[in-house]
């Protein structure tokens, strides 16, 4: 239901953004830094942060180095660790806010119902929580780590104990002593098995896939190396230069797979030094190669499956009895604590069902199941609309920062076009937006991630990558930060009707007109 107020004369803005988390944040002080200070953002949750407020289980960190996953523009950061965890990652978010005065222009606790293109008025019409709004421009900002992908078995609603997803942890839950029961073997489980099973009575874990893992050369940061990361000329440059490179390199052998079976040598190394029982060794090891799904880094992942309460069931979960979580090869774990290290519904954006474009047609239905854009920002149909990491721009190794910032370049430059040549609208063309998915399809399918003999989330239901980039970090940035006018068609404003022409005078009989 739309509330009471929502029948108010809608509020004007310039920009508005959805979404309070990294790539909100960053386009608004981007926008106000670029000249554009009449810009509101809404963020649902009562604070800001985005994925790193929500996701607080244990062992939650980044994959990315520190200096390499934080705004480029922000100086004087001191972190505590090569890869910083979710605490230190959320207080990051809340204090660059604050650095840069965003208090005004927040509106936490607001919900976007709905947004759609007024054709005539040439501006966004949105339904919120606390009202409408016109904008002039709207981006979304809500990220594709945005809704958990939830275990769905027969018998998982009637489960006779506590269940957690991983992003949408619960505190209070004491899990001392306790059966935890952990299903999937991603990113967040490699993370919260290690630092839960210390404390746990027994924990299981489901691995319906298993996954190549490479150590991670995580260390703390002492005072005296960010003071010289502050002080010295370049250092902070520099290191930031290398941490890139090596991304780069990663993403190069994941786009060559001669390369990448090289990397899978030093994976399946890290193994063997870590776990020598051979059973379990078997059943850690991936038949797929290496890249094909998200790379995942851990020093700690291996160890904790050594330890002699922690129990590795590799297969996936068929079924939920009372309080046992069963397998699909018949195994029958008790547990009192389920834990879904199941990720998220990726490339479901939460307003892509009801925000509706020039045709009157949702994104969702527009999309029909396979995300596509332009630069994977911009889609035809939904003129003056910018997605932040929105279809086929990440990929197994690449820092989302850089691509958010050339991605905020892209925004800018656009909206500039706008301003500097008198246009109301810009729409990225059907002709431009399917030549660039087609060469981008096409880009793919040497890669590892379509060739490398697995399933994954970069995948659509239909078959299709929407989620990757093909090409280097280097190449995005470059295309993104040359904005290419002719990619778009452009709409002027609305001209106001000229003045009526005054009426002649009227002559009377009798009379002369002077």
């Amino acid at each position: 239901m739309i509330p009471a107020q929502a029948v108010r004369p809608p509020k004007d803005v310039r920009v508005a953004v959805v979404g309070a988390g990294f790539s909100g944040i960053g386009a608004a002080i981007r926008l106000r830094e670029a000249g554009i200070r009449d810009v509101l953002v809404f963020e649902r949750g009562e604070q800001l942060g985005g994925t790193w407020r929500e996701n607080t289980y244990p062992g939650c960190a980044c994959d990315v180095p520190s200096t390499l996953y934080s705004y480029s523009f922000t100086r004087g950061t001191e972190w505590t660790r090569l890869f910083a965890g979710q605490r230190e990652i959320y207080a990051y978010l809340r204090a660059t806010a604050a650095r840069y005065g965003l208090g005004p222009v927040l509106r936490c606790g607001v919900h976007v119902l709905a947004a759609r293109w007024d054709q005539m008025a040439g501006r966004w019409l949105l339904e919120t929580s606390e009202g409408s709004y016109r904008a002039a421009a709207l981006v979304l900002a809500t990220g594709p780590w945005h809704i958990p992908r939830r275990l769905e078995v027969p018998g998982i609603e009637d489960f006779d104990g506590t269940v957690l997803h991983t992003a949408r942890w619960d505190d209070n839950v004491d899990l001392a002593g306790r059966r935890v029961t952990v299903v999937g073997s991603g990113a967040s489980a490699v993370q919260v098995v290690p630092a839960i099973q210390g404390r746990a009575g027994a924990v299981h874990l489901f691995q319906r896939t298993a996954q190549w893992v490479l150590p991670k050369p995580d260390m703390p940061l002492s005072p005296v190396f960010n003071r010289a990361l502050n002080h010295l000329p370049g250092a902070r440059s520099a290191l930031r230069a290398g941490q890139y490179a090596l991304q780069e390199g990663f993403g190069y052998a994941f786009r060559h797979p001669r390369v990448a079976r090289l990397l899978q040598v030093g994976a399946r190394a890290h193994l063997r030094l870590a776990v020598h029982d051979r059973q379990l060794r078997q059943d850690l090891t991936p038949n797929y190669l290496l890249g094909c799904k998200r790379l995942l880094t851990s020093s700690t992942f291996y160890p904790a499956l050594r330890q002699p309460h922690v129990h590795l069931h590799p297969t996936a979960v068929a079924e939920v009895r009372g309080n046992e979580v069963i397998g699909a090869d018949g195994t029958a774990v008790r547990t009192d604590v389920l834990v879904e290290a199941t990720g998220f519904r990726v490339g479901e954006l939460p307003l892509a069902r009801s925000l509706h474009g020039a045709n009157g047609r949702t994104l969702d239905e527009t999309w029909e199941g396979e995300p596509r854009a332009y630069l994977g920002t911009t889609v035809s149909g939904f003129p003056n609309l910018f997605l932040l990491l929105g279809p086929n721009l990440l990929g197994g190794s690449t820092s989302a920062i850089s691509v958010l910032e050339a991605q905020l370049t892209h925004l800018i430059s656009a909206l500039d076009h706008l301003d500097r040549g008198g246009h109301r609208t810009l729409d990225v063309t059907a002709t431009a937006q399917a030549a660039h998915n087609t060469a981008l399809q096409a880009a793919l399918a040497t890669t590892v991630y379509n060739s490398g003999g697995c399933s994954s989330y970069y995948f659509s239901a239909g078959g299709r990558n929407t989620f990757v980039w093909p090409w280097s970090t280097g190449n995005l940035i470059r295309r993104l930060s040359r904005f290419d006018p002719g990619a778009y068609a452009w709409t002027a404003p609305t001209p106001r009707p000229a003045p009526a022409p005054a009426p002649a005078p009227t002559v009377h009989k009798g009379e002369s007109s002077r």
